[in-house]
């Protein structure tokens, strides 16, 4: 009989990157966590001892928690997170059931410092049109979810970085930007290691659509077109961001899910 206090990595890989997927929780010991040190998508580190602290912070969330093997780490900070309310599952064999399962996992190395408020800071130029809303889509889905992103003239991208702890991105001369041929999203991918068929297809249309290459993929037509069409309705970029995400959402299900599903007109059935 399944058991409402546990989701298996089949289940759970099936709801990272959309956008009501359940927050993903690394309770691992330090001991653990430092011999790999890698991340379920857009997971967050915390610690068992003082999970009377925190656990009313996700009151109102769906959470998965994670510990080495999906055992009495994992099961006491679940089972702790819904005596306060929170919906909460520990993942079934934990961290190793994951990797071993070939799930998607994030080098932590390279994801920014965080600030006071936990929050990655990320820094662009305004009136983002493809790359810079496919990359904070990325990074929110499979980083961190509470990624703040400021949009500022792209003469003072750097320094407002420099002076808010912010990261900067898509801007000639900084890390996280072009490289030869691939664009941003491309970089982000390889640099977090989230290389995975839904993503890989899906950063050839925006790489295609960014870079007006669109004899790439037959769908970078339609995502430029949107990214445009987008841009002119929001005079807001964090309006337009909010607005982008969801476009964004709707191409990773195609990539992932009904790249082989097609619509047709359905004949009629009138008698002749």
């Amino acid at each position: 009989m399944s058991s409402n206090i546990e989701i298996s990595t089949a289940q759970l890989s099936r709801l990272v990157g959309l956008p009501d997927a359940p927050v993903l929780i690394d309770v691992r010991i330090p001991q653990d966590f430092d011999a790999d040190p890698r991340l379920l998508p857009a997971s967050e580190r915390r610690s068992h001892t003082d999970v009377a602290a925190w656990a009313r912070s996700y009151a109102g969330r769906r959470v998965v928690v994670s510990c080495q093997r999906g055992l009495k780490l994992s099961e006491g900070v679940a089972a702790w997170l819904r005596h306060e309310g929170v919906e909460a599952e520990n993942l079934a064999g934990g961290f190793e059931a994951w990797r071993d399962a070939g799930g998607m996992l994030v080098a932590p190395a390279k994801i920014p410092p965080r600030n006071a408020a936990g929050n990655t800071v990320w820094v662009t130029r305004t009136r983002p049109k493809v790359d810079r809303i496919a990359c904070p889509w990325l990074i929110r889905r499979f980083v961190d979810r509470d990624a703040v992103f400021l949009f500022v003239s792209p003469s003072e991208v750097a320094d407002v970085a420099d002076r808010f702890g912010g990261t900067p991105f898509d801007i000639d001369g900084v890390f996280w930007s072009h490289r030869g041929a691939r664009c941003s999203f491309d970089v982000m991918i390889e640099e977090f290691g989230l290389s995975s068929p839904p993503l890989d297809r899906l950063a050839t249309i925006v790489r295609a659509a960014d870079t007006a290459e669109l004899d790439l993929a037959p769908q970078a037509a339609g995502l430029l077109a949107a990214s445009l069409g987008l841009s002119r309705m929001f005079k807001d970029d964090l309006a337009q961001l909010e607005a982008g995400m969801l476009l964004y959402d709707a191409f990773y299900r195609w990539c992932r899910d009904a790249s082989e599903e097609s619509h047709n007109w359905p004949a009629s059935s009138a008698k002749i």
